[in-house]
């Protein structure tokens, strides 16, 4: 099974500085970009577009609720329709910084509690939906979610993914935190071997949950996230395609 390395980033915003895009750049195959609700601005989209290219790295979106003081991480309560507009706007945006290096939109991913969200709650995931049929690419989720129920059932492309740098609750749902802690490089690696061979990671429980990697995601903003980074494409060399 071809498995690919992504990484969400762009995360910058004016002056303010977020992650090591140039350094962890290099060391995967897909970058998942901000697209300035919950991050980033034109200036550093088209700056993460332009690395991107540099290095052969595929790009796909990632929209988050418009929530920047809270990095997308608070839960919000919009309508269908209107969640859509907001998906397909931030899409729309890095898809233009897209058009001008000539490059293509690889995919959705939504941010943080928007990507929560649509694993458990059917109208969010359908509204992800409904804005990935207006560009045609795949959505990256979580397998044995409403992500995988919800995107195959209405026809789209579905990678799922596994987190190197989170850990999983007892039912196999992610633990998704304000602040990411640095993770030992090593220990992540097993982890994502252990995933992609096995399709199991120990829970915070102790107990063994399913997992599903298809692409394998490290967040900029952990700590040590290069380090990381690099752990995981050495341990995942026999696994990586970089078509994928």
């Amino acid at each position: 099974m071809a498995v690919a390395i992504n990484c969400d980033m762009g995360e910058a915003f004016g002056l303010y500085r977020m992650g090591d895009d140039e350094a962890i750049m290099p060391l995967i195959t897909v970058a998942n970009v901000a697209c300035g609700f919950h991050a980033s601005d034109p200036a550093v989209m088209h700056r993460t577009v332009r690395l991107a290219k540099q290095h052969g790295v595929k790009v796909g979106a990632h929209p988050s609720f418009p929530d920047l003081q809270g990095f997308g991480r608070r839960e919000m309560k919009i309508p269908r329709a209107e969640l859509t507009d907001i998906i397909t706007y931030q899409v729309g945006a890095l898809k233009g910084f897209l058009d001008a290096e000539g490059m293509a939109l690889n995919h959705i991913k939504p941010h943080g509690v928007l990507y929560g969200m649509a694993a458990r709650q059917e109208e969010v995931a359908h509204a992800v939906c409904d804005a990935a049929d207006v560009f045609g690419v795949p959505l990256f989720g979580m397998a044995g979610t409403l992500h995988e129920k919800v995107y195959t059932g209405r026809g789209l492309s579905f990678v799922s993914e596994f987190y190197a740098d989170l850990d999983y609750d007892e039912n196999g749902g992610l633990i998704i935190t304000r602040e990411h802690d640095a993770v030992d490089p090593k220990a992540a690696a097993d982890r994502c071997v252990r995933a992609v061979e096995e399709g199991k990671v120990k829970s915070t429980a102790g107990n063994d949950v399913p997992v599903r990697a298809e692409a394998v995601c490290v967040h900029s903003d952990t700590p040590n996230a290069p380090a990381i980074a690099k752990a995981v494409k050495e341990a995942l060399k026999p696994y990586m395609d970089r078509a994928a």
